[in-house]
């Protein structure tokens, strides 16, 4: 029996860079694995270009199952999936936009298989594309974000950084998660030891700070407890 795919989370804000990281980050994992892997696109944009308007409430919850069945395609014929949103993703626009939290026990449901979620920060200027709404909502939209996957104990980490930084920072927290896919050999897994060498031992400071390096080490305690 074949071996499900892994499916790699990306959350956040609008205009934090999900697209290009989910496009940039399936390419990389497939260059430096040679598995088979794709990206699985934002369906909301989708729906609302073909309509030239934004959902109703009562729409929510056929775009966040479109979602689904998207993802679960890719699924279906790769080894990596990288997703640019999930149905989580509708279940916080229904709080932040409608008041409306009734998606997100099914949304919780449905994030929870996947080893990893990818939060990105908010460390990137905004821009406009006649779509979003906003650089006042991504500090909102990212602390419900925040909420849900804190509230639900879903593994999570956040990537930050600058162009190349960016894709760098998220290739660290996805690469112990590939291991069992490709075995300990290979440039992804070299790259990670040459950039965990060449860092000071890191040591703790709290238990709520936004680093990135903190977070990922939070992931790999947890992993190597597994």
């Amino acid at each position: 029996m074949a071996e499900a795919a892994l499916r790699i989370a990306i959350v956040g804000a609008e205009s934090t860079g999900k697209t290009a990281l989910a496009q940039a980050l399936a390419d990389r994992i497939g260059t430096l694995t040679g598995l088979r892997c794709t990206w699985v696109g934002e369906h909301l944009r989708a729906w609302c270009d073909a309509r030239g308007r934004t959902p109703r409430q009562d729409e929510q919850a056929g775009i966040a199952a479109q979602q689904q069945v998207l993802i679960d395609a890719a699924a279906a014929g790769h080894d990596v999936v990288v997703c640019d949103t999930t149905p989580l993703m509708t279940a916080v626009y229904s709080e932040r936009i409608f008041g409306d939290r009734s998606l997100q026990p099914a949304a919780v449901a449905l994030q929870r298989p996947y080893p990893l979620t990818l939060l990105t920060a908010l460390d990137i200027a905004w821009q406009a594309d006649g779509q979003r709404d906003g650089p006042h909502v991504r500090v909102p939209v990212d602390s419900i974000i925040r909420r849900l996957l804190i509230d639900n104990a879903l593994p999570w980490a956040l990537v930050a950084g600058q162009g190349e930084a960016r894709l760098a920072s998220a290739l660290d927290a996805v690469t112990p998660l590939l291991r069992r896919h490709t075995g300990s050999t290979g440039g992804l897994f070299t790259r990670l030891a040459h950039r965990d060498a060449a860092q000071p031992t890191w040591q703790w400071s709290c238990d709520t700070c936004d680093s990135p390096e903190c977070e990922h080490r939070l992931l790999r305690m947890r992993m190597d407890s597994n």
